[in-house]
């Protein structure tokens, strides 16, 4: 026991102390580089700094970020997680362009960048962001008009241009600059999934912008109110004189608005109307469901459908999945299912399209009328009933999904 008792962390070996610190926040992971020299070289390991989370930091200036890239941060760098300061004066310089830079220089890894409430209206464009990025990820930002533009805005580019020119040892150097940068092309943007979330800065401009990102594949839209159908319809892959025209190489696209109140006119999906090449994903949720719906029978390419945040019933649900016989996923997340409502008797006329389906679906699995009977105030079972013979090949599923009760 006295032996035990002696023993300290420096006992342990330096893995198990790495696994120890990899529990602790950045800022505690900071306060503990100063304990001794062993923690300070422990603390440096890259193997700590592979994922790092900066948003529960409360006060994070553009001081603290370079003390952080300069000490800390390396090519073990793989996901950053950023808070801003959109609100504060200092907003404009908190992500400055230097300081992005420097991040693409030591950090040629980083693969994923989140920002929350950043002001990004002072860079030029998304070029200035590390070219090693695959997912980027917005969430309360502000952006300027061509932030998504692929080249340098001229204003700023002729300046330096002719400053160079002026001496020949100047444009020997531009020339090598140009060559380890190499050419300014849309394919030098590698990211490969966007998310949008609460920017309502971004607009349809934004939008025809991302037509020149050949490596996009996913485009993810929430809460982005001044998406129009038009815009929607401008940018979707179609036919043209030379191929295939717009966001051709989008495979997955969300579109959804839950934090809007009173937002009933523009409805975004509705551009989804003319029909989109290659699209196989889709995601709709909240008051864009119901239009976007009634327009996915145009995606004649779409294996994957995903409603979440809203409210269905069982008999819209069927009518619009009658026409997409090609899915093979449909999910419902966290929608509330309206009761299952019995069309009014009326003597001399048939039962309704609801009615048929449901006999139609109750001859497919042997049920009973009488077990039809019981589960008239369940849609879920009867729903997957209906869906099981109009889409025999699709998978269902349901996560966290309710049945609002009837108020009488």
């Amino acid at each position: 026991m006295d032996e035990f008792r002696a023993c300290n962390l420096d006992y342990f070996p330096e893995n198990i102390l790495i696994d120890v610190l990899s529990y602790l926040s950045v800022r505690e992971l900071v306060r503990a580089g100063r304990v001794c020299k062993r923690w300070k070289r422990l603390v440096k390991d890259q193997r700590l700094w592979r994922t790092v989370d900066l948003t529960a930091w409360k006060g994070v200036t553009s001081r603290i970020l370079w003390v952080l890239l300069r000490q800390y941060l390396g090519c073990g760098l793989r996901c950053l997680r950023l808070r801003g300061l959109l609100l504060s004066a200092r907003g404009g310089t908190f992500l400055s362009e230097s300081w992005l830079k420097a991040l693409s220089t030591k950090c040629p890894r980083l693969s994923k960048l989140y920002l929350l409430h950043a002001d990004l209206r002072s860079l030029p464009n998304c070029q200035i962001l590390p070219p090693s990025l695959q997912v980027l990820e917005l969430r309360g930002c502000e952006l300027p008009r061509g932030f998504f533009n692929h080249s340098l805005p001229a204003s700023a580019a002729e300046p330096q241009e002719r400053a160079e020119a002026t001496s020949s040892v100047g444009a020997q150097q531009q020339e090598r600059d140009q060559k380890r940068k190499g050419p300014s092309s849309p394919a030098g943007i590698g990211i490969e999934r966007l998310v949008l979330n609460n920017v309502p800065s971004f607009t349809d401009q934004h939008l025809q912008s991302l037509t020149s990102w050949e490596k996009l594949r996913r485009l993810e839209l929430r809460d982005t109110f001044r998406i129009t159908a038009n815009g929607i319809r401008s940018c979707a892959a179609k036919d043209g004189v030379c191929g295939v025209e717009g966001l051709s190489r989008l495979k997955f696209l969300e579109i959804g608005i839950t934090g809007r109140q009173g937002y009933q006119l523009q409805m975004a999906s509705l551009g989804l109307g003319a029909g989109w090449l290659g699209l196989e994903e889709l995601s709709l949720g909240g008051k864009e469901v119901g239009p976007g719906l009634l327009c996915a029978s145009r995606l004649r390419d779409l294996k994957q459908l995903c409603l979440w945040a809203c409210t269905l019933s069982e008999l819209q649900i069927v009518r619009s999945c009658r026409m997409l016989r090609g899915l093979r996923q449909l999910e419902f997340l966290d929608v509330i299912f309206q009761p299952r409502q019995s069309p009014p008797e009326v003597e001399g006329e048939g039962g309704g399209e609801e009615e048929q389906v449901g006999e139609e679906a109750a001859g497919a699995d042997g049920s009973s009328d009488e077990n039809k009977t019981l589960d008239m105030n369940d849609p879920i079972p009867s729903l997957r009933r209906s869906l099981a013979v109009l889409l025999p090949s699709c998978t269902l599923v349901f996560t966290n999904c309710s049945v609002q009760s009837n108020a009488e």
